[in-house]
């Protein structure tokens, strides 16, 4: 009887040791916890700087863009080519908040599943907002992501400037660029990024050869056709006037703002930067994207010396462009022999589609549509020869999906405007330049018209 009043310490007693061990196992499951979410932490964090140095390389794309076609036009023109490109992205980044953004990713939320998405402003998260309340702690900050895919909407409608240059109304072509970025781009990216109809079906795209400089091409063709050539470019007997741009140093620098910024382009499109393994793909990415746009810069100079006896920088710069739209499909699997090979196979295309459009009566001021279009398509086929994910009849029916409906989308809308509105300028007002028929200054005032 006098043991068992002692039972209750000694049972405590024994409990002592198995506490402690409970302590020390919650402790370490405390401390593996905070190291996940730390390590969450840091993907994410590394996640979104790759979206934001991605981001704002591709926004010097825009001064690439300016660049490049305000040295290939006529100097009367040149004030009129600035004022497009900064308007374009200006109208480009608020048409994107508004309606686009969210329109090009659904996440779910379809109005016709896979093919149409909601529309809505974007929303960024709350200011300092603490990690655990993020709706996708896994990914990057929807600031991040929006500001990067802007860079990308806003270069679709860049294309489309140099094509139409020198010919066409300020205010109907900014209606056209409100129009592209807020809807008819994001929908058709919303098929293959926005998780829709392509991606299920196994379309690869990855940085937006088609998606992106497909779409450009594919508007600004249909502009051209509709719009016609500039007065006085091929004349009655077939013969085609050439009218060289006023600057090609500018233009030379502008071939090289986007070679930088399409590092950005295409490294930020890995998407992740929170592991080796994705480090060590961006790093391959930037390696072949600057082989294929030399491939291209290099097929485009010696080919052009074979055809017209002397080298055509003009051709030398587009060619250098269409390596890199090549190489945009895939950037990541090839090795760098092959992406040279790809790169150069663009500037090859570049060379010989210029005068085919000519030929046409097809008149593109900068080559934008042999650059974005037809390298574009090229790029994306492409992707077969390296990536042993891709089917060739996939990657057709995006080429097809993506023309058409950038195609016929902005066929309809120039045609609107055309009948509404007009598109074009008189032949006097081309003659006598449009920075002083439509904006009454001059680029270059002290020098004569040319």
């Amino acid at each position: 009887m006098k043991l068992t009043r002692y039972l209750p310490l000694v049972a405590a007693a024994a409990l002592v040791p198995s506490l402690g061990m409970a302590q020390e196992a919650e402790e370490a499951a405390n401390g593996i916890e905070a190291i996940e979410m730390l390590g969450m932490e840091m993907v994410f964090i590394f996640n979104t700087l790759l979206f934001l140095i991605g981001g704002f390389l591709v926004f010097f794309m825009a001064a690439g863009f300016c660049m490049l076609e305000t040295g290939l036009v006529r100097s009367k023109n040149a004030t009129m080519q600035l004022t497009k490109n900064v308007a374009l992205f200006s109208l480009a980044a608020i048409a994107y908040y508004l309606v686009g953004f969210n329109l090009m990713y659904p996440l779910g939320d379809w109005v016709v599943e896979g093919w149409l998405g909601g529309v809505a402003p974007t929303v960024l998260e709350p200011v300092g907002v603490p990690f655990d309340e993020l709706d996708d702690v896994e990914y990057a900050s929807i600031g991040s992501d929006f500001f990067f895919q802007l860079m990308f909407c806003a270069a679709v409608a860049s294309i489309v400037s140099g094509a139409v240059a020198e010919r066409i109304k300020l205010f109907p072509f900014l209606i056209f660029v409100v129009f592209i970025t807020g809807i008819l781009y994001p929908i058709q990216a919303s098929w293959s990024w926005g998780e829709g109809w392509l991606d299920e079906l196994g379309f690869l795209d990855f940085a937006g050869s088609s998606i992106v400089h497909g779409a450009g091409g594919w508007a600004a063709l249909a502009g051209a056709i509709v719009l016609g050539a500039r007065y006085g470019k091929y004349g009655t007997d077939g013969r085609v006037n050439v009218m060289p741009g006023s600057n090609l140093p500018l233009a030379t620098l502008g071939m090289f703002i986007l070679w930088l910024g399409w590092f950005g382009f295409n490294g930020a499109s890995q998407l992740a930067m929170g592991t080796v393994s994705d480090v060590a793909d961006v790093s391959r990415i930037f390696a072949n994207t600057n082989t294929a746009a030399a491939g291209g810069a290099v097929a485009a100079l010696i080919l052009s010396q074979l055809l017209y006896k002397k080298p055509d920088l003009t051709m030398v710069l587009n060619g250098a462009l269409a390596g890199l739209v090549s190489i945009t499909a895939e950037p990541l699997t090839p090795g760098l022999g092959m992406a040279t090979l790809i790169g150069a196979v663009g500037g090859v295309i570049v060379v010989l589609t210029i005068p085919m459009l000519d030929k046409l009566k097809i008149d593109d001021v900068v080559g934008a549509i042999p650059v974005h279009l037809f390298a574009g398509i090229w790029g994306t086929l492409a992707v077969v020869l390296t990536n042993p994910d891709a089917s060739i009849v996939n990657q057709i029916i995006g080429i097809v999906a993506i023309g058409a409906v950038m195609f016929f989308g902005s066929l309809i809308l120039w045609l609107i405007l055309k009948a509404v509105m007009g598109i074009r300028v008189g032949d006097e007002e081309q003659i006598a330049g449009l920075d002083t028929t439509e904006l009454g200054m001059e680029a270059y005032p002290d020098f004569s018209k040319g």
